[in-house]
């Protein structure tokens, strides 16, 4: 019974933990697309919990800011610009998104999954849930 509940509050704080913290890319206003290694931060637990993405468009190029936000202050500012996210001379796109890295590179379309059905933490944690319950019991 002790290792029941030792490995069901394990699971229970695993799974809180990885949802608490995101990792996003993070540069000030630089002419390049900031999406590698060495700009990636942990953003702060329980605070900001989105990535933020700047585009401007000025005279001598496009610009890139990048950073942790949290949901409101991302949410709020985003829509505050959209009537200037035009892509042309002086345009600013502010977009925001929750998921790890969102803030990089546009993704390439994937092509559908298979059929496989994937793994993923909380699947794979309740998985091992009922494996150790079901071996306890």
């Amino acid at each position: 019974m002790r290792l029941f509940t030792v490995s069901t509050l394990l699971l229970i704080f695993l799974n809180a933990g990885l949802a608490l913290q995101i990792q996003c890319f993070q540069c000030e206003e630089v002419t390049h697309d900031c999406s590698t290694q060495e700009f990636i931060v942990n953003c702060t637990v329980n605070v900001q919990d989105m990535c933020q993405k700047e585009v401007l468009v000025k005279d001598d190029g496009i610009h890139y800011r990048k950073s942790c936000a949290s949901s409101g202050a991302c949410l709020i500012a985003s829509s505050g610009y959209q009537q200037f996210c035009t892509g042309n001379l002086n345009s600013v796109c502010i977009t925001c998104c929750n998921t790890p890295l969102c803030n990089g590179p546009r993704q390439k379309k994937r092509p559908q999954p298979s059929a496989a059905v994937a793994l993923t933490a909380p699947r794979l944690s309740l998985y091992v849930f009922i494996l150790l319950s079901s071996t306890l019991c």
